[in-house]
């Protein structure tokens, strides 16, 4: 579940990000430095999700479960 609340939190800050830019695509774009910043975010994201989906499925084959069966319950506990 901490991993869970991690993956959450990051894909948050990303979010939070975009939001304060904007689009990448906008007239005059991104500074360097906000380019950096929301692709560490994002990057950051992006690996916490990949540990969550390899626990939740090391879990679920040690519990004999599916791992959507798994996820579910994780996501309703956080």
């Amino acid at each position: 579940m901490a991993k869970e609340r991690a993956a959450e939190q990051a894909h948050s800050r990303v979010e939070e990000l975009r939001d304060m830019y904007g689009p990448p695509t906008q007239q005059g774009g991104w500074s360097p430095r906000q380019t950096e910043t929301y692709n560490t975010a994002l990057r950051a994201w992006r690996d916490l999700a990949r540990e969550v989906q390899m626990a939740l499925a090391e879990y679920a084959r040690e519990r004999g479960e599916t791992r959507s069966e798994v996820e579910e319950q994780v996501k309703k506990a956080v």
